[in-house]
């Protein structure tokens, strides 16, 4: 089955202080440039929305979560549930993440349930590749109150990609900087992405 990738755009954004998702990138917005790096790589893009639906106006599939006040493991769990193959997802506050490590992470996710990068700061599961196997583990853990995204990987066989496969596509800490405070957006801004 093909797979399908989801911009993970649920967040509140507490510490921002405003919408991430809607602010300013490259020519676009973070939600924009996510929706166009997951487009390099898989012709079905959509978008997790968080707990109520917002940003149809960008003209893909727009999913809520699966259960409610489940976070980030909600959104997962919409996403296995929408997807028959594969779900790429990648959060639009990881904007350094380039097409290219997305492209082989769909590859790596051809020999594993899971293919995730661990960058020095650790896991990466909002920019990684889950397969239909991890369905049924996720949906046990949501509705155990289990909501830690590494809750279920003893489950399902995960493919971890450490740094030093990570350095073909930059450097990466760089890689995985991503965007949660005014002074991190701040800083991150000039750099090209």
């Amino acid at each position: 089955m093909p797979p399908v990738a989801f911009a993970v755009a649920g967040g509140q954004s507490r510490r921002m202080g405003r919408d991430k998702a809607l602010l300013p990138w490259g020519g676009t917005d973070l939600l924009g440039h996510a929706l166009a790096r997951l487009g390099a790589v898989c012709p079905d893009v959509r978008i997790l929305a968080g707990a109520r639906p917002r940003y149809e106006e960008r003209g893909r599939p727009v999913l809520t979560d699966a259960a409610e006040g489940a976070g980030a493991m909600g959104g997962l769990l919409a996403g296995l549930e929408a997807a028959t193959g594969p779900a790429l997802l990648l959060a639009v506050d990881l904007p350094f993440v380039p097409a290219g490590l997305l492209a082989r992470l769909l590859v790596l996710a051809e020999e594993a349930d899971l293919a995730v990068p661990v960058s020095p700061g650790g896991p990466e599961p909002l920019c990684a590749v889950y397969g239909p196997a991890c369905r049924a583990p996720v949906r046990r853990c949501v509705e155990a109150g289990r909501l830690k995204m590494t809750a279920f990987w003893p489950d399902v066989r995960v493919r971890r990609v450490g740094p030093d496969e990570l350095a073909a596509f930059g450097d990466p800490a760089r890689l995985f900087r991503n965007i949660n405070v005014p002074a991190d957006y701040a800083g991150a801004r000039g750099e090209p992405g």
